[in-house]
Parts: C-alpha cells; sequence; structure tokens
C-alpha cells in the first residue's frame, strides 16, 4: 500500500470522505486541545468519538480500553493526532481492532485489516507516521510491535502544529529525526532506497535547523519533511546502537528520547572512526568507510573526524549535556542495552565496549560521579 502525504491539515476533510468514513476514532494526547486544527475538525460532518485516556510510553492496557472504545463505538476509521506515543496506540488499536478481545492481543497472530489510519504528527523527531512499528508498555517491559498493515495509509504534515512546542521539544525532536537519518545510513540493512532517504534526511534536517529552531513556518514545514524521510529510512533499515543505548538514560534521568539518542550517538560515531576494523557488516571495511565517507559529506564535512567533531559541537550548542549519574550505573546501562537491536550496528560492540561508551559519554563533561 502507498502512503498518501498531505501537507496541508484542510485535504483531511476530503481524504475522510474519500474512504467512506461516517465515525471516525480521535486518537490524541492532551496537547490536541491546544491546536488551531482542533477547530477545523469540529466541523467535519462526521462522528468524532474522541479518545486520550493514555500517557507518553503508553500501556497495553491503555490501548485494550482504546481497542474496545472502537469497536463499541462503531467507527470504521482511525485519526491520530499527537507525537509518537500518540500515533504508537493509534497503530496498536488498528493492529488489534478485529482480534479476540477474551485473549492476550500481543500473543495472537495478526490479522490485516483495511481499517483506514489516518495521523497528523505535532512533533518532527520520531518519524513513526512513517514506519511498521509501535512501541507499548505491559508489566514495565517493553513491547515492541511490528507489521507492515499499521504503517499510516495518509500522513497530514501540518507545519502549523508545531508552533507552539517547547524550546526543548524542538531541540531533542531535532536531534532524534537526525540519529534516524545517520543510523539508518550506518544500518546493515540499509539498502540503495533507504540511503538515498537518510542522505535526504540528514542534509534537509541541517537547512532546516535554524529557520525551525527560530519557530518559522518554513523551517516547521521543512523539519517536518525531514523527520518523515527519516522515518522512512529506518523504515527499512532500522535504527542501531545509537537507539539500542538510549532507552535506560530516557528512564533512569528523565531525558528525552532524542537527548538519549544523541548522547549515545555522539560517542558511537567517534568510536566508529577509530575502530573501523571491527567492521561486521557483510559488505566490508571498505564498503563502511565509504558510507561514512558520505555521511560527512551530507554534514558538509571532508572527512568523518571532522563530521563526528561537528555532531558534538551540534550538541554542545543546544545544551544537550549527559545527565549526573553515578559510576555504579554504568552496569545497569550497560544490561539493559537490546542484543537484537546490536546486530544492526556495523561494527561489532561486546559489553566491555558498551560500558566503555557509557563512561566516555557520561564523563565527557565531567558528569560521573565516583561512589562513596
Amino acid at each position: 500500500m502507498k502512503q498518501k502525504v498531505l501537507r496541508n491539515a484542510s485535504e483531511l476533510e476530503n481524504e475522510l470522505i474519500s474512504v467512506g468514513c461516517k465515525k471516525f476514532l480521535l486518537v490524541c494526547g492532551g496537547f490536541y486541545e491546544c491546536l488551531d486544527v482542533r477547530k477545523q475538525i469540529e466541523k467535519f460532518p462526521f462522528c468524532c468519538v474522541k479518545f486520550n485516556h493514555f500517557q507518553p510510553n503508553p500501556q497495553y492496557s491503555s490501548v485494550v480500553e482504546g481497542v474496545q472504545v472502537y469497536r463499541e463505538s462503531g467507527c470504521d476509521a482511525i485519526l491520530a493526532i499527537g507525537g509518537g506515543s500518540t500515533i504508537d496506540v493509534a497503530k496498536c488499536i488498528k493492529l488489534f481492532a478485529n482480534m479476540d478481545a477474551g485473549q492476550n492481543f500481543l500473543q495472537q497472530t495478526v490479522i490485516p485489516n483495511d481499517i483506514p489510519l489516518l495521523v497528523m504528527p505535532t512533533t518532527a523527531g520520531t518519524g513513526s507516521e512513517a514506519t511498521r512499528y509501535a512501541v507499548i508498555y505491559q508489566n514495565g517491559k517493553k513491547q515492541s510491535l511490528t507489521h507492515d498493515s499499521i504503517i499510516p495509509s495518509v500522513v497530514v504534515l501540518e507545519p502549523d502544529v508545531l508552533k507552539s512546542l517547547s524550546d526543548y521539544q524542538r531541540k531533542t525532536t531535532l536531534l532524534d529525526a537526525l540519529c534516524h537519518g545517520i543510523e539508518s545510513w550506518w544500518s546493515v540493512n540499509s539498502t540503495k532506497e533507504s540511503r538515498r532517504y537518510s542522505e535526504q534526511a540528514i542534509k534537509d534536517i541541517l537547512l532546516y535547523k535554524n529557520a525551525y529552531l527560530d519557530n518559522s513556518e518554513d523551517g516547521n514545514a521543512g523539519m517536518l519533511w525531514a523527520a518523515h524521510i527519516a522515518g522512512k529510512a529506518i523504515n527499512i533499515a532500522q535504527t542501531t546502537a545509537g537507539h539500542a543505548m538510549c532507552y535506560k538514560l530516557t528512564s533512569l534521568y528523565g531525558l528525552s528520547h532524542g537527548h538519549a539518542a544523541a548522547l549515545c550517538v555522539d560517542v558511537l560515531w567517534q568510536y566508529m572512526v577509530e575502530h573501523i576494523d571491527g567492521c561486521i557488516d557483510h559488505r566490508g571495511k571498505g564498503y563502511l568507510k565509504q558510507i561514512m565517507d558520505r555521511i560527512a559529506l551530507a554534514f558538509g564535512c571532508t572527512n568523518v573526524n571532522d563530521a563526528s567533531h561537528l555532531f558534538t559541537e551540534l550538541l554542545t550548542s543546544l545544551n544537550m549535556k549527559a545527565p549526573e549519574i553515578r559510576k555504579s550505573d554504568i552496569p545497569e546501562l550497560a544490561a539493559s542495552v537490546n542484543p537484537e537491536r546490536l546486530r544492526n550496528h556495523p561494527l561489532d560492540l561486546p559489553m566491555p565496549v558498551i560500558r566503555m561508551l557509557y563512561y566516555k559519554m557520561l564523563d565527557r563533561n565531567g558528569m560521573v560521579e565516583d561512589e562513596d
């Protein structure tokens, strides 16, 4: 199924008409009430059932409730307006909508359905609107779901919804998208198509960076598109060690996802420059060197060392510092890294190296404290 991308919310009503919608489930977060687009949606000639009973890092139980609301309300389409968590909830509601509610949805075989799923991202970073992935939590454990049927059929990239983002949200979502572009490019799963998306995403993110941080309309529109393209890249190639290492940083220290991912990519990049002989990509060390050179060129640099230092300088300019933690936390951080995700990385990263990278990251700004 080819995904349709709209660049303005004014086209959304016609899309719902085209799919024969009579009543849609609106999956949204609290931020939705502050959006100007809300007034436009309230005038749609369809019944709207709102569902917002979930939190960031959504729980499986919330999705179960959403499925129940969808079914009992007789909805025939789903519209999600929000960030990555909101879109993931909508994806899961669609995925589970025709499964047996008497059993755990996560333990059932997926039965694809043709429920229209339309999404409007309100951050420019996660790329969730472009991917076949969704993340929810059950009993404190992350549950990663993957299925082609949950790629949204329609994406609305409306720059107006980004106007109210805080400075920190702007910085961290920009970094999340940039990490998607970098990691997907050096991933062992990359293809000619994904690398084309990665290159375009990185160039566009850097092009629109200042205008986006200044909250200009052109900057918001450009960053939304760049983040979407980065999402298309990770949909093919997946993320690598940067994302595998970042999740525990967010839960332990309250960092945003993009902030944590950027801290990890920062130390990984320099390590890769210095340890290219550890390449495990089946295409070989020469291929990986070529990829690293291409990433450097996308950053406007003539060599990989300059590019990695430029990335570090970007984090410094955005005041994206490592958290203050204790050395004793490093084993817990290292143990949290998913070995499956590490297999996407082009270099071998045994556990001692992972621990060393955490220490280097957290010590970069003198933030690691000694134990008492």
